[in-house]
């Protein structure tokens, strides 16, 4: 029988058009584990929605850990009382979820809650645009927002994996950390087409759009990659295609997370190998606010006004 929790809901009486209300939850499917969430991480795309776009009702959440307190009845996915980390379409910022159990991933005992919460669709955006590169050894990658939440985790697994890496920032306070993550390789300036003299790049992971999107398709070695996922300078894009083609073998992809959970690999997969990069310090998420989900609002505006770099984790009380 359905039973009730308490969740974050789009209310627009609300002062931030967030509230946590009631809620009900209905029993897991045989495929999914009941989980007891103790913590979830906020994302730009999902947070703007619900603050400027989301209908009233609508219950955001992509990114969230916990404790399972139901098995699936299956048999598949972690047991009772494991702590787990996991991805939903919606609806994972609340106190008890369902999740089907290719979507969650087992937690080593070393890696804290806030650090695993980081993990669902940042560091999988990370690690799926990535493989789009193939081979990264001694490869030149360039990441546009390399301060972002994706950023800075793609940063980190392209240099483990033997790259070159160059980050690209906007803000000066936020070099020193980026230079740490890409071994001093740092271009700071507005435009991502600063970057151009130390390349061509053989990947360029873009999630500005708008005139950083132009400048990376112009700055591909021959065979190269540019993977998109992002627009958060803008949708709208010109690029000089003469640059672009006359490179050879050059090519754009667009990644949206969900699809490639749904065509390439199950969330659980890509879960289990950067937990355990983490468990083994190989990758270090930055997590810039942690406080109770009560704070929901501040937290939500402070992230869409990029009041900080990194990633904010809310822990549920």
């Amino acid at each position: 029988m359905p039973r009730q929790v308490r969740a974050v809901v789009v209310d627009p009486a609300a002062p931030g058009r967030l509230t946590i209300k009631p809620v009900e939850l209905r029993d897991p499917d045989r495929d999914e584990v009941a989980i007891r969430v103790t913590a979830i991480s906020l994302n730009r795309g999902e947070t703007r929605r619900a603050i400027q776009q989301a209908e009233p009702g609508w219950r955001p959440g992509w990114d969230f850990v916990g404790v399972v307190e139901t098995a699936a009845a299956d048999g598949s996915g972690p047991g009772t009382d494991a702590r787990v980390v996991g991805i939903l379409p919606s609806e994972a910022w609340a106190e008890r979820v369902n999740c089907r159990t290719h979507a969650i991933a087992a937690l080593p005992n070393s890696v804290g809650d806030a650090e695993a919460a980081t993990l669902p669709v940042a560091g999988l955006t990370a690690l799926h645009a990535l493989r789009q590169g193939g081979l990264l050894l001694g490869r030149k990658v360039l990441v546009d927002g390399a301060s972002g939440g994706v950023g800075h985790f793609a940063c980190q697994l392209a240099a483990a994996a033997g790259a070159q890496v160059w980050g690209h920032v906007r803000r000066r306070e936020y070099c020193a950390t980026v230079a740490e993550w890409c071994g001093e390789r740092v271009v700071l300036s507005r435009e991502l087409a600063a970057a151009k003299p130390n390349g061509p790049f053989w990947l360029i992971l873009d999630s500005l759009g708008g005139s950083a999107l132009g400048a990376a398709l112009g700055m591909l070695q021959p065979g190269g990659t540019c993977v998109t996922f992002g627009v958060s300078e803008s949708p709208q894009a010109t690029f000089e295609s003469r640059e672009f083609f006359a490179a050879g073998g050059v090519r754009l992809y667009g990644l949206t997370l969900f699809h490639e959970l749904m065509s390439v690999e199950r969330a659980g997969a890509g879960l289990t190998l950067l937990a355990e990069l983490v468990a083994r310090k190989k990758l270090r998420p930055q997590v810039a606010v942690e406080a109770s989900w009560t704070e929901i609002e501040t937290v939500a505006h402070q992230l869409i006004d990029r009041q900080f770099a990194g990633k904010a984790v809310l822990h549920v009380d």
